[in-house]
């Protein structure tokens, strides 16, 4: 058993490339598992909370700009038969979030809504740059208040 704040160097690279990896699954369509995974993490006491938060923040933001740019490419497909969303639901997304401003996509690391915002960022053409910067700080938002939550903070 390894002290608290003394990592093992091989085991906590394999831990962080996993970590990195769900952090990338996670930020897709598929449901999260990136909470649970840290969560567990932080248990062990093996590993630096700071850099777990920071790889799963860089493997969330990653993903979100697979999203990202499936939003930005998806009206090549909107004429096509088997395309499955209408017209005017890309349009609504779009109207929404010019609405709400750019503020918006700092809901991009949300659960449940977090993929519809970040499509949305894609299909309304917004900087890649801006969509990215917003997700890091909504994830490390998220990340950060779930460590908070662990250590009991909240």
């Amino acid at each position: 058993m390894l002290k608290k704040g003394v990592p093992n160097t091989m085991a906590e690279i394999h831990v962080l490339i996993i970590l990195f990896l769900v952090s990338i699954e996670s930020a897709t369509i598929i449901p999260p598992q990136t909470d649970v995974l840290l969560l567990a993490l932080f248990a062990t006491d093996q590993y630096r909370a700071w850099l777990l938060l920071c790889t799963a923040v860089a493997g969330s933001v990653l993903g979100g700009l697979g999203n990202y740019y499936i939003g930005r490419y998806i009206r090549v497909f909107e004429k096509k038969k088997w395309f499955p969303i209408k017209p005017q639901y890309l349009a609504r997304a779009e109207r929404i979030l010019q609405r709400h401003g750019k503020s918006t996509l700092l809901l991009s690391g949300m659960p449940l809504i977090g993929d519809a915002v970040a499509i949305t960022a894609g299909i309304s053409r917004i900087s890649p740059a801006l969509f990215a910067g917003a997700a890091a700080i909504s994830r490390s938002v998220r990340y950060a208040a779930l460590w908070g939550l662990y250590e009991g903070l909240f």
